[in-house]
């Protein structure tokens, strides 16, 4: 099968499949404040077509798979779809991401099942910011599962922090200091713009800004990326624990951007900010060729932009939700 090479010479060696659109926290900068739509159990994608659009995509190039949702771990049997994605020929990192809720009991699991890395959503270290926050009193249950995260050995354990101005800033010193001496890699991530999320401009804090306010109380030595990063990753001098920055609004990487989106409904986007999106589960329900999937999904593809808009553009652009796209 063709590559997955878009008309701006970018190949794509990344998936995110996110496999449900519902979560047992409801953040603020994620979840729309008036109630969505959840999609109904026969429009989600069965294990059996993610793992054959998957296949798919890995015979195009794809080698890096990253399981997401709303909250991954709330669809059912999940350790299951990881065995059978893992066992892929030519998938060399099977990630997730989630928000721990849920984590404690079943790091192990999903370890021996053939997880290989894991990021963890993590906003506060303030156990009741936490709860204004994600709105749900979780905390507890989130550190724990981070302990069993670090436990269970992972290849790589990461936190993310959408960092928003006024509401968490404060603390992205109290971040480092925890990852410090752990062995962690925590990600600070700007706050992005999606539909009746709250953004405005004045939430924004930049990676520039964030990166000043962590070299005050430590040198930060800069650390090689790979090809398709979205993460400037420094190491701590002194210390085993890593910092990233993601400046998806202030500093774009779309020059360099290898990912591709697969919704829990079966939609491929191309680009988190761009809206058109080609639907699969409806040409595989359809009858379609494993050949003409193919087909499909290298004209969705072609049709990623060169860049997504500006930030203030972004704000009024029709889109699906975070939560609905998938974290």
């Amino acid at each position: 099968m063709s590559r997955l090479v878009d008309k701006f010479g970018r190949e794509h060696t990344y998936l995110r499949i996110s496999v449900t659109d519902r979560c047992n926290l409801r953040c603020l900068y994620c979840m729309p404040s008036e109630s969505i739509v959840w999609k109904k159990r026969d429009e989600i994608l069965q294990f059996e077509e993610i793992v054959r659009i998957a296949s798919i995509l890995v015979e195009m190039g794809i080698s890096k798979i990253r399981i997401t949702g709303g909250e991954p771990m709330v669809r059912r049997d999940l350790e299951s779809l990881v065995a059978r994605l893992a066992s892929l020929p030519g998938v060399k990192t099977l990630a997730m991401t989630t928000n721990a809720v849920l984590l404690a009991d079943k790091a192990a699991v999903f370890k021996s099942s053939g997880l290989t890395a894991l990021n963890i959503s993590l906003d506060s270290l303030q156990k009741a910011r936490f709860q204004e926050i994600t709105q749900r009193d979780d905390f507890d249950k989130v550190m724990a599962g981070i302990e069993a995260a670090l436990a269970a050995g992972f290849e790589s354990v990461k936190l993310n922090c959408v960092v928003m101005a006024g509401y968490n800033d404060d603390e992205i010193l109290d971040f480092v200091e925890f990852v410090k001496d752990r062995g962690v890699n925590i990600r600070f991530i700007e706050y992005m713009p999606f539909p009746d999320n709250q953004w405005h401009k004045g939430r924004m804090l930049s990676s520039a800004e964030m990166i000043k306010t962590v070299e005050k109380r430590f040198r930060l030595v800069p650390l090689p990326g790979e090809t398709g990063a979205v993460a400037r990753d420094f190491a701590l001098a002194g210390h085993s624990g890593t910092v990233s920055f993601i400046s998806s609004m202030s500093d774009s990487f779309c020059g360099t951007c290898n990912r591709l989106r697969l919704t829990a409904d079966g939609a491929l986007k191309s680009c988190l900010f761009y809206a058109p999106e080609m639907s699969l589960r409806d040409a595989i329900r359809g009858g379609i060729s494993d050949d003409e999937l193919g087909k499909l999904i290298l004209e969705a593809v072609m049709q990623k932009p060169e860049a997504h808009p500006p930030m203030e553009e972004l704000v009024g652009m029709a889109n699906r939700s975070m939560v609905e796209i998938g974290g």
